[in-house]
């Protein structure tokens, strides 16, 4: 009864969301804390709902961690489903304070929030293009999954940061059992836990923030008691059995933990907080299959189905852990044991350093041929999706060219990309057009006017020509493609009109569709003819030939095959073109 009434609180949640899920307060403390007009967070809640539904039918999401908005776009154009907002990435290289951190809390809690939010701001920038460009191909509004540390402190900490993260856009956050005060890096020494209630209370306190703001957040509980050996507080009696009470006390007052039992004391944990989380994350120090089998199995035993999250650190080696072929197949067995979310939390920060290092060695001394290579690879990717080779069009020069014209009266002759160095100098390979000639080479001058005003044709031209007196009687038409023994058969069918259809009745393949304007072109001179090679029969124009229409591709198809200042023209613009040029 309980979780039905949070359905009616948090009204995106899908059927099935709360199932096995409790918390400490009930829904008129919701109500409570609520204003009075209830915000909507679009970002947050679709990227809830996407990952859910992922962790459900997928076999397993695994994700990168990104330090920069252009890496997460650049994650998404090749092909991830979520991406990772790694803290210790914040702390290196992302926050706020605009300086250096190692992995301990020391930058300002706002950090990862306005990371998540830049990333957010890219992807929509990246899907603004791309469907200026004629449409959207890719979902480009992946979640992304959220670092929130130990909370940054106690409750309070954790209900504001969890805020700040819906605000940003984030679909899941993560919070972890060590002393916010101490915190440190999963493998790092030092960490001190907290009591396994207060843990809880983190939790209840970030799932509180969510469902105030009507937000299905996906909650991951971490624990590091895998191996952390300091303890705040005995106050939990869970916790009583891993403590070392001959070893005494730390100068700083925590009790020192037994050594050989982490595995154990991180299930035990992960069984207290699993009722209040949606995914659980033990901290490893080793990539290791048989441990990972143990808590997943001790977790199932009691909340069969339960999902589990794990950290593909780059604090492991590898290759000094496990064999090439197991490291293949090592995250298709975490995932069938249930690790549903899987990781590699610094893989943006060690792609940036690697990449930019290998780049300065070779080019201290080699200079420009250096980088020559590193353009060529790039040109090389373009194959596999990759496109900030041409890095002007990347950010959006394009789109705010667009945004010039709509808002100029006449053409602004302030336009940037159309005729800038990366338009001359960075033509894509395409295919050589089969007999090249001024019908093919005059596309460029007919493309440029309209290639970007394709969705807005109506707001550049609002009146258009009557229709013509050979086809005010279009009672009988037939439809088809464009090959020759068609055209013959459609102009002597005796219907009105025939339309010789190059969108949707003619496979759009380039001999195709430079065939059937050869075609078109014969058969309106009346030199159309056609001898079957089977039969020998001859195929020609009757006397009282069908009224010729023509109808080209849609706006938003492209012609891969010509490009104009490197972008692939719209394939109504060529059809057009060609036929217009020949026939007009």
């Amino acid at each position: 009864m309980l979780n039905r009434a949070f359905y009616e609180l948090v009204r995106s949640a899908p059927k099935g969301r709360w199932n096995g899920i409790q918390r400490h307060y009930g829904p008129e403390d919701v109500y409570r804390l609520r204003s009075g007009v209830q915000i909507e967070y679009t970002l947050a809640t679709i990227g809830a709902n996407k990952l859910w539904k992922l962790l459900e039918t997928e076999p397993y999401v695994h994700a990168l961690g990104a330090i920069t908005g252009n890496q997460a776009m650049q994650m998404v154009r090749a092909g991830l489903r979520a991406i990772y907002l790694s803290g210790w990435q914040v702390a290196a290289d992302g926050n706020t304070a605009g300086s250096m951190y190692p992995d301990q809390s020391l930058y300002p809690s706002n950090s990862g929030p306005e990371l998540a939010r830049r990333i957010n701001k890219t992807l929509e920038r990246a899907s603004q293009i791309e469907n200026s460009e004629g449409g959207t191909k890719r979902d480009w509004f992946v979640p992304i999954v959220a670092d929130a540390e130990a909370g940054f402190g106690g409750p309070l900490n954790c209900f504001e940061i969890m805020n700040a993260y819906i605000e940003a856009g984030a679909a899941a956050v993560h919070f972890e059992d060590q002393l916010a005060a101490e915190k440190k890096c999963g493998h790092l020494s030092g960490k001190v836990l907290i009591p396994n209630s207060a843990h809880l209370r983190n939790l209840n306190a970030g799932r509180l923030a969510a469902d105030v703001c009507g937000v299905p957040t996906v909650i991951v509980s971490r624990t590091d008691a895998e191996s952390a050996m300091l303890l705040t507080s005995d106050v939990d009696e869970g916790d009583r059995e891993f403590i070392d009470t001959a070893a005494g006390r730390t100068p700083e007052g925590f009790f020192r933990l037994k050594k050989g039992t982490g595995v154990k004391h991180c299930i035990k944990r992960s069984l207290a907080t699993a009722p209040f989380s949606d995914l659980l994350w033990w901290e490893t120090s080793t990539p290791n299959l048989e441990n990972a089998k143990i808590f997943a199995e001790a977790i199932q035993k009691e909340f069969p189905g339960k999902m589990m999250a794990y950290n593909c650190s780059p604090s492991f080696n590898w290759r000094a852990n496990l064999s090439p072929e197991a490291i293949a197949k090592f995250q298709n067995e975490l995932g069938a044991m249930g690790y549903k979310f899987q990781f590699i939390t610094l893989a943006g920060f060690h792609s940036l350093s690697f990449g930019m290092f290998e780049l300065a060695r070779k080019y201290k001394d080699r200079g420009m041929a250096a980088y020559s290579e590193l353009q060529q690879a790039e040109f090389e990717a373009e194959k596999h999706g990759y496109t900030a080779v041409r890095h002007q069009r990347e950010v959006g020069t394009g789109y705010f060219d667009l945004v010039t014209m709509a808002a100029a009266r006449e053409k602004p002759s302030t336009i940037a990309l159309t005729k800038s160095t990366e338009a001359k100098q960075f033509q894509e390979n395409t295919q050589s057009v089969p007999g090249d000639s001024p019908s093919v080479r005059s596309q460029a001058t007919i493309n440029q006017p309209y290639a970007r005003r394709i969705q807005h044709l109506n707001l550049f031209y609002r009146n258009f020509s009557g229709t013509p007196k050979d086809l005010q009687d279009r009672r009988v038409e037939i439809t088809g493609p464009c090959d020759r023994k068609m055209v013959i058969n459609a102009l002597n069918s005796g219907a009105k009109t025939y339309m010789a259809d190059f969108e949707d009745s003619t496979t759009p393949t380039w001999r195709n569709l430079i065939e059937g304007q050869k075609n078109l072109f014969d058969a309106i001179r009346g030199e159309i003819s056609y001898q079957d090679p089977q039969t020998r029969k001859q195929y020609e124009l009757n006397s009282k030939p069908a009224v010729l229409m023509v109808r080209p591709r849609g706006w938003h198809l492209p012609e891969l095959h010509v490009k104009v200042d490197s972008e692939p023209m719209s394939g109504s613009i060529f059809d057009f073109a060609v036929y217009v040029f020949n026939n007009a």
